[in-house]
């Protein structure tokens, strides 16, 4: 059994064959507006349900990208030391140049181990964080699909924050995938109108049925200003869906639960 305790936002710990894993640290009270670059900024509505010092150890922090403060805000980066590994992106593991941080390029993979536990690969999966040629922009972003040991499948998926595309579509047809982390919430910027940065509810079911995991579970749907998506629709969308309301599972924030 996987354990899952969503502390808001992105920010998940999985406790999976005896390794803690934090995804995306964000651990920042609410209230503050954070920009995001080329005059974009999003103020943060909602804190965390755990403070850091309340996580406990953390062997494994999966940073999907550093240099976006819904995605690593000031206490996050603060915690990032106390975990012994730290897997991001390349251009991230050169800004944080932390003992053990390892930079992974879409479908590059790294091994962990530890005494005691089973051995923990990580596979970086392509993002898009916005719409067509906005990398340049967005910057590198990386989804981390877990394996444990020799045991076929992928254990834990995190999309990561990513539009829907052709990449991610070929992924996530391939993947036998036991528990997807979705990140949502359809971002927006005034500046930039209708483009989308993430995916909604729409893009979930899609992807649900290319991949068909076990137990789904949004996260990163709420709690900043510039989600588009408000959270009762993206509910609605997925309970309308017979193959996603099946899957879907929703956390109580701070709330360890087995799926």
């Amino acid at each position: 059994m996987t354990i899952l305790t969503h502390v808001g936002g992105p920010t998940v710990l999985v406790e999976l064959d005896g390794w803690r894993i934090l995804t995306d640290p964000t651990f920042d009270p609410a209230g503050r507006r954070y920009g995001f670059g080329w005059g974009t900024s999003s103020v943060k509505q909602r804190g965390p349900a755990l403070a850091a010092e309340d996580v406990g150890p953390v062997d494994v922090v999966l940073l999907s990208h550093d240099h976006h403060a819904d995605n690593l805000d000031d206490l996050g980066r603060a915690l990032l030391p106390r975990a012994t590994t730290v897997v991001t992106t390349r251009p991230g593991a050169r800004r944080l140049a932390l003992p053990d941080v390892r930079g992974l390029t879409t479908g590059a993979t790294t091994r962990l181990t530890a005494p005691g536990k089973p051995p923990l690969t990580v596979t970086a999966t392509p993002c898009r964080h916005g719409p067509p040629l906005s990398r340049p922009i967005a910057g590198a972003v990386v989804g981390f699909a877990l394996s444990v040991g020799d045991r076929p499948g992928v254990a834990v998926w995190m999309t990561g924050d990513t539009v829907l595309n052709r990449p991610l579509r070929r992924v996530a047809h391939r993947l036998d995938v036991d528990v997807l982390l979705l990140h949502l919430g359809g971002v927006r910027f005034p500046q930039t109108g209708p483009l989308r940065y993430s995916m909604d509810g729409r893009d979930a079911v899609e992807l649900l049925a290319l991949s068909r995991p076990r137990v789904a579970v949004p996260v990163h749907y709420d709690g900043w200003s510039h989600f588009s998506e408000p959270p009762e629709h993206l509910r609605g969308t997925l309970a309308a869906d017979p193959g996603s309301r099946s899957a879907v599972r929703w956390l109580e924030p701070g709330t360890p639960t087995g799926v």
